[in-house]
């Protein structure tokens, strides 16, 4: 196959294209193709923009680029970055793709279980939809739409609700893991919030599971069977790295560092990837330890 990736250099894109190029040729959209033939090897074509690619000749596209959520306070400005740094490039690929004679037969296109907003205790699958509206919600919701326009008969559209991705390189875990190892880190809050969580190798063998089983569409929990609450990550993590992990940082703290941006770790969601289970996708990491230890950290 012939395969568009935009965000290939960011932490799961630059995990996923050494797979994809085991087996296809793979295009990436990039504002540095310098930079991603390093990064992703000369093995790919970097281009800088759609106009580039003739996508009657794409077979499938892996849309994950967007503006890191977490990287800046959430000014009006900000938010209004995060919003169109996912939501215009999806539109432009959408219309690309509706343009097309012979489209492309796959579009798996970012989101995340933000989708759904602060829950409490409940299970979550696909078929959720008591939502809350907070501003993740509104983020992943209009991103999924621009991308549910490319859907027709002749194109699926595979929507990734992702959790918290643990990789050693990149991510929330890698912010985390300095307090953690100088004996600083524990629970945020009262520590009852939900954590979905994925290893970052499954979430690499899961994109490719979808990729390759056509009867897939949708949204998609991209999180592990197994969610934790917040005291349980925290004494989870310190354990495997051998360091107490007591000290819970307060709700106000939070806050008054993160402003509204603390709402994303101060909330969360129990999220079960129901629609791949029944679709016989086998985890290797279902469990939090081994998960955590497998990354040697």
């Amino acid at each position: 196959m012939h395969i568009l990736l935009t965000g290939g250099t960011g932490l799961i894109g630059k995990h996923l294209c050494p797979f994809l190029l085991n087996h296809h040729k793979v295009t990436v959209l990039t504002r540095n193709p310098i930079q991603a033939a390093v990064l992703l090897t000369h093995q790919v074509v970097a281009v800088k923009s759609l106009d580039e690619v003739d996508f009657e000749q794409i077979d499938a596209i892996i849309n994950l680029a967007g503006e890191p959520i977490v990287n800046k306070r959430w000014s009006d400005s900000q938010k209004r970055e995060l919003l169109d740094s996912r939501i215009k490039l999806t539109q432009q690929i959408t219309k690309k793709i509706n343009r097309c004679n012979s489209p492309p037969h796959t579009f798996i296109s970012g989101s995340a279980i933000g989708f759904y907003g602060r829950q409490g205790d409940c299970k979550i699958d696909e078929s959720f939809n008591d939502i809350y509206p907070e501003f993740s919600h509104v983020l992943c919701r209009d991103w999924e739409h621009a991308a549910t326009k490319a859907e027709s008969e002749k194109t699926r559209v595979c929507l990734l609700r992702t959790g918290v991705v643990l990789s050693k390189h990149g991510g929330a875990l890698d912010k985390m893991l300095p307090a953690f190892k100088f004996g600083l880190g524990g629970p945020i809050g009262h520590g009852k919030q939900g954590i979905s969580w994925i290893h970052i190798d499954d979430m690499i063998q899961l994109i490719l599971f979808v990729l390759s089983h056509q009867d897939i569409c949708g949204p998609i929990n991209a999180t592990a069977p197994n969610p934790v609450d917040n005291n349980e990550f925290s004494q989870t993590l310190g354990s495997v790295i051998s360091r107490p992990a007591m000290l819970r940082m307060p709700a106000w703290v939070l806050k008054l560092m993160m402003g509204e941006m603390s709402d994303l770790l101060l909330h969360g969601q129990f999220v079960i990837p129901d629609k791949l289970l029944k679709h016989n996708y086998r985890f290797h990491y279902p469990e939090l330890k081994p998960a955590l230890e497998s990354l040697r950290l």
